[in-house]
């Protein structure tokens, strides 16, 4: 039971204070409050509290998780298993599978990952938190930054009796979200004018489910206006949502229900799927919500005493479900960061320089994969499919986001340089797909996805895997001249020297 302290009581310095108690401040807190140091947590929420993207990736839940010490927690709350993704996408009009456990750089049994229940598992990771020494105080909400010579050294803060403290810190880190106020005291967003979608979801009892083994995976299902996700949180209940052009906001708010039906009713394999499901009308998932999911970047994660985590930092569209996994890779590479400093083992600009770089690379490589996938021909006629043509996007206005998401000024290995580098890369990726669709198979070629994808991503998921299981980390090369690595507990950095 959490109960309230008077604010005169509270104390009021710490090493690291954490605005948010997502999945990106939960673990942040944890890997820090881990090594020794006082963590104050604040969430304005009160846990538990509904929450969207509820799909996962096993780098969370074989290589976080287990670093968190939650691996017995998720399993006993006996979230769906689901060992890949399903799409009816691109020419192909059967939907076609790839599977987690196709990639041969899939540790032991970690070819799955898991559905979940966000309003759940955000309760276990915060939970998980408060076991490991942090302070967390919810309905707590941060109003303001607090500066000294350039320098970040802590926040202000309303509790929830409408008392106002101050929190004085040698780090603060915003994981608040999309809707943070206060990301700007670090620099300021740049949009994507490829990814500038609207979702409208709800979700259903009783829908229909893919065939065993596929039944817990994510179904995603293009359609003129755009594409479905179809999530299995349990064996009856469902998480539906519809993802179309920003245009359609004004014709979805007041008028939700007609709206969705015409979504439905446009895609038909969502349409069977749903023939038999009915929407849930109360509780917490007794309504229908909108989410703007505009793709966009800061311009920096990080300036003295203050880091960006999560969707404070970037958000990439969410059909590859990345959101969880980027917010709590991000997690841990700060953590990373603030442990050296802390430490004194290296220097802040060092530290945060590899954090920086290492996690602008992830979302790069997400970004890059996704401009590819939105690229295989759908519906020419269709709005919606065609100004999600990279090569139809508003070029010079996307420059600055791409040579953003590249790292080009920051990064000594840029994923792309310029907007025609990631067209000719798009291009690339779009032909292999469409051809690992030809011949009407219905199955995507799961060694596509292997080289021209997980390859990428897998390389550090697979070292905090290996972490997880084994308690140390096989040390590797720097990413990049004078990079850094993760020390073997893997939640510090380490300088090579020659």
């Amino acid at each position: 039971m959490n109960f309230v302290m008077d604010t005169d009581d509270l104390p009021t310095d710490c090493e690291l204070v954490v605005v948010g108690g997502g999945p990106a401040g939960s673990a942040l807190a944890t890997f820090v409050a881990m090594q020794g140091h006082r963590v104050i947590l604040l969430e304005k929420e009160q846990f538990p509290r509904h929450q969207i993207g509820e799909s996962l990736l096993p780098a969370t839940i074989h290589g976080i998780c287990p670093l968190l010490g939650v691996s017995e927690e998720l399993r006993k709350a006996n979230f769906v298993r689901k060992l890949g993704g399903t799409f009816r996408w691109g020419r192909n009009q059967e939907p076609w599978t790839f599977s987690f456990a196709s990639s041969p750089r899939m540790v032991g049994s970690t070819g799955f990952a898991y559905q979940v229940e966000r309003s759940r598992f955000d309760s276990i990771l915060l939970q998980n938190a408060r076991k490991r020494g942090v302070d967390v105080r919810e309905q707590t909400q941060v109003t303001e930054v607090i500066k000294d010579a350039g320098r970040v050294t802590g926040v202000r803060a309303i509790d929830r009796a409408g008392g106002s403290y101050e929190v004085k810190a040698r780090f603060v880190a915003d994981t608040s979200g999309n809707t943070s106020r206060i990301y700007k005291a670090v620099t300021e967003r740049v949009y994507s004018k490829l990814f500038r979608n609207v979702a409208l979801y709800a979700y259903y009892e009783g829908g229909k489910r893919l065939p065993v083994p596929n039944d817990g995976n994510i179904l995603s299902a293009a359609f003129p206006g755009g594409w479905f996700w179809y999530i299995p949180l349990s064996p009856t209940l469902t998480s539906v949502g519809a993802v179309v052009d920003r245009e359609h906001a004004k014709h979805i708010h007041g008028n939700e229900e007609e709206a969705m039906r015409r979504f439905i009713d446009s895609c038909p394999l969502i349409k069977t799927y749903l023939s038999n499901a009915s929407r849930i009308t109360h509780g917490e998932y007794g309504r229908y919500r909108v989410r703007t999911d505009y793709s966009y970047c800061t311009e920096s994660f990080w300036t003295p005493g203050m880091v960006l985590v999560g969707d404070a930092a970037c958000f990439v569209d969410p059909v590859f479900s990345s959101g969880v996994h980027l917010a709590t890779y991000g997690a841990l590479l700060a953590a990373r960061s603030i442990n050296s400093t802390l430490k004194g083992d290296l220097d802040e600009k060092m530290t945060f320089r590899e954090f920086e770089m290492r996690y602008r690379r992830e979302f790069g490589h997400f970004y890059q994969f996704l401009a590819a996938f939105y690229n295989i021909d759908q519906d020419a006629d269709s709005y919606f499919w065609s100004a999600r043509k990279l090569l139809n996007s508003e070029e010079s206005a996307n420059e600055a986001f791409v040579r953003l998401v590249a790292g080009v000024g920051v990064s000594g290995e840029p994923l792309f340089g310029s907007t025609d580098e990631l067209a000719r890369a798009t291009d690339a990726l779009t032909n292999s797909f469409e051809r690992a669709q030809g011949g009407g198979t219905g199955n995507l070629n799961s060694k596509l996805l292997d080289t021209a994808f997980m390859a990428r991503l897998t390389r550090e998921a697979v070292q905090m895997q290996m972490q997880a299981l084994t308690g140390d980390v096989t040390l590797e090369s720097p990413m990049w001249p004078l990079g850094l690595v993760p020390s073997r507990d893997g939640l510090h950095w380490r300088a090579v020297t020659a």
